[in-house]
């Protein structure tokens, strides 16, 4: 036999038993059913594959490896279902349940790594860290006997080594700013908080912002906190963003949507072929009906943030402002296994109020799908967005919406390209804005510790010439603009580099949004629209 004919032939046919095989071990750690099997049945065909994999088990030439052949053939006999469904090693399963859960066992700092060097720019309030003496601005070298810095460690190398079971310690050497010997700091790692809302503010007089990254255990009583404090700064309009907030809990979202929408109305259902369909309505017991809402999505959203902006606009309840979301609806069930590991089984599908289905067409390049929406122009132009789903989708209110995958927005705002040349690519690939604030850390750190408020920051920053010493830094890494780059993308870089200096005063994140969002030309459509949304109440 040629290899010709093997590759085409018998590869193929090898590949399909494999994946029935792996998919009967599935099936074997489930528990099994007495009654009777049906020889026609789906469950007749199992037994045929358990009598082929105990063959092999008994005559193949080698031992076989179970536990490696298991763990090696699982991620690919659960991506032959759908690209969602997925088997989870047991390391693997723990990381993805604690970025839900509200916390985790660690240190509790937040860092950047420029330069090769982990610097810290976020000591968290109350957490381990900072009763132990860390500070922002702090360089970490050493943790216990591993150095870190100037070694290419890894970034998730590095997490590993300073997370750890709670009660037990590690030692954090760090360099100071006027100090050039390593500090060492004995921590106790506790149970560190995992927040949600990254940050809420009043963007003017009468509208909020709040940004929204996960929808995790704490979501909703986060989302209440954040709105109860900006009513009580007179807050009347929320710009609610979702942009990359990949989802997470589905009872989150209901709760959340529920504050916005009157008793009766649907937030979501969901259907399968296992599954009948299921409404969730909302009860009219949320305490924000009166606050208009526009909700800021783009090609990241997904999930359980498609639920809440369907929801939203389904209702004519606000404006949705962006590009299409990602188009993620799949029901998602966990099975859990002994050993720790378990499986994410998809078993039915998210409509939106108006019938719409959430989820996307499979397809052959459905990981590189996002990608295809530049090429086709889908991000910059509404009139390129392709809609697979040509029916007509009615809103409560009678407005025409668009199915056919993802949540499609009422008012489309492309992609921002003004200010971006080669010169912002190449410098944001080799990420010299971050570099260049730890620069400006450097020599500038004690006047910047000392920032507890916007008007002491502004005053700060302005008293540093960040444009020419950005250039500087730029051309020292041989990066210089051609002519006219500068005057095109100095607004927006430099804006983008007094952001990443203020995360390094203790306002941190309550500083550098402020900041960020000045260029950020969605959220100031937002405001511009204020009056583009009419309550109905």
């Amino acid at each position: 036999m040629n290899e010709n004919t093997y590759n085409k032939i018998i590869r193929p046919i090898l590949w399909v038993i494999t994946i029935l095989l792996a998919a009967i071990i599935i099936v074997r750690a489930l528990p099994l059913k007495k009654n009777k099997v049906d020889v026609n049945s789906v469950d007749s065909d199992w037994s045929k594959l358990m009598l082929v994999l105990e063959s092999v088990d008994k005559n193949y030439v080698d031992e076989i490896d179970h536990k490696k052949f298991i763990e090696d053939i699982l991620p690919s006999v659960m991506k032959e279902l759908d690209p969602h469904s997925v088997y989870l090693p047991p390391e693997e399963l723990k990381e993805a349940e604690e970025s839900l859960s509200g916390g985790f066992e660690g240190i509790g700092i937040q860092f950047n790594v420029p330069n090769d060097t982990v610097i810290v720019n976020s000591v968290i309030v109350g957490g381990p860290s900072e009763k132990a003496g860390l500070m922002v601005g702090d360089r970490v070298i050493k943790v216990d006997d591993t150095v870190i810095a100037g070694v290419k460690m890894p970034q998730d190398s590095m997490i590993t080594l300073m997370r750890g079971p709670k009660g037990t310690k590690v030692v954090i050497g760090v360099m100071r700013r006027g100090s050039d010997e390593i500090i060492p700091f004995t921590i106790t790692r506790d149970k560190i908080p995992v927040h949600s809302v990254d940050v809420a503010f009043m963007l003017n007089d009468t509208t909020g912002y709040i940004k929204l990254s996960k929808f995790a255990r704490t979501t909703f009583s986060e989302f209440f906190k954040a709105m109860t404090d900006l009513r009580d700064k007179g807050m009347r309009r929320l710009v609610f963003d979702l942009r990359d907030n990949t989802g997470g809990y589905l009872d989150q979202a209901m709760l959340l949507s529920n504050e916005f929408l009157d008793k009766g109305d649907m937030i979501v259902y969901m259907q399968g072929k296992a599954r009948p369909r299921t409404d969730l309505r909302a009860d009219g017991r949320g305490r924000n009906k009166d606050i208009d809402v526009a909700v800021l999505i783009n090609s990241g959203s997904a999930s359980a943030s498609e639920i809440v902006a369907g929801a939203i606009q389904d209702n004519d309840r606000g404006t949705i402002y962006g590009v299409r979301s990602f188009g993620k609806g799949l029901v998602q069930e966990p099975i859990y296994f002994s050993d720790g590991s378990g499986i994410r089984l998809t078993v039915a599908r998210y409509y939106t109020p108006s019938g719409r289905c959430i989820q996307k067409p499979y397809s052959d390049d459905y990981e590189m799908e996002i990608f295809e929406r530049y090429s086709t122009g889908e991000m910059f132009s509404a009139d390129s967005i392709k809609i697979e789903d040509q029916t007509q989708y009615k809103t409560m209110g009678g407005r025409t919406v668009y199915g056919g995958g993802g949540i499609v927005p009422d008012v489309f705002v492309p992609v921002d390209t003004v200010g971006v040349t080669d010169f912002s690519v190449e410098c944001n690939r080799l990420g010299l804005q971050i570099k260049y604030a730890s620069e400006v850390l450097d020599s500038h750190g004690k006047a910047l510790g000392a920032v507890h408020d916007m008007a002491a920051l502004d005053r700060v920053l302005d008293s540093i010439d960040l444009e020419n010493g950005f250039l500087a830094f730029a051309a020292k890494n041989k990066v210089v603009p051609k002519a006219g780059e500068w005057a095109r993308s100095r607004s927006f870089m430099l804006t983008q580099i007094r952001a990443l200096v203020s995360r390094y005063t203790p306002l941190g994140d309550e500083a550098f949004y402020p900041i960020y969002l000045k260029t950020d030309k969605l959220v100031q459509k937002a405001v511009e629209n204020e009056t583009a949304y009419t309550s109905r109440n």
